[in-house]
């Protein structure tokens, strides 16, 4: 009984990220927050330095804020996704080299699964279940065992 409740809480946490590019927003926020973990300025020092100290703070984060703006409104997701792989490239300049690479191409990533994510788009189907649908259903129409691309037996 105490199992129930857990799978109908995973079943409704696999419904709600269908619905949204979770992985992409999800990839997005860890960049963020990976390449805040990687500054290496205090605050501080930030302050004294300028705008160009204060750029190595507020990109990060607001990669992290787009992706939480990805994963909880999903509409508007293209300008978040534009937004953040924007920002994502200019970390290459403000922050340690973009979170020494990492945080530069997850934000990256990110934003181009987010970007490419396409709401009621159908699974796709591979070659192998294709083909045995089509056979499938030429057996149904009672056609017997031909070639479902329609290449039958070629007259010489």
């Amino acid at each position: 009984m105490a199992d129930r409740p857990r799978r109908e809480a995973r079943a409704a946490f696999r419904g709600w990220r269908a619905r949204r590019p979770f992985w992409g927003g999800l990839l997005l926020a860890l960049a963020g927050g990976e390449i805040l973990l990687t500054e290496k300025a205090s605050l501080k020092v930030v302050m004294h330095i300028g705008m160009q100290g204060l750029a190595g703070y507020l990109l990060p984060t607001l990669m992290a804020l787009l992706g939480l703006l990805i994963l909880f409104n999903p509409a508007q997701r293209l300008f978040y996704s534009i937004t953040g792989v924007l920002l994502s490239l200019g970390t290459w300049v403000t922050s340690n080299l973009g979170g020494f690479l990492i945080g530069l191409l997850l934000g990256v990533t990110g934003s181009c699964l987010t970007f490419g994510w396409l709401p009621d788009q159908e699974p796709r189907v591979g070659r192998r279940r294709r083909r045995a649908q089509a056979k499938a259903a030429a057996r149904a129409r009672g056609e017997g065992a031909e070639d479902p691309e329609g290449a039958e037996g070629l007259a010489v």
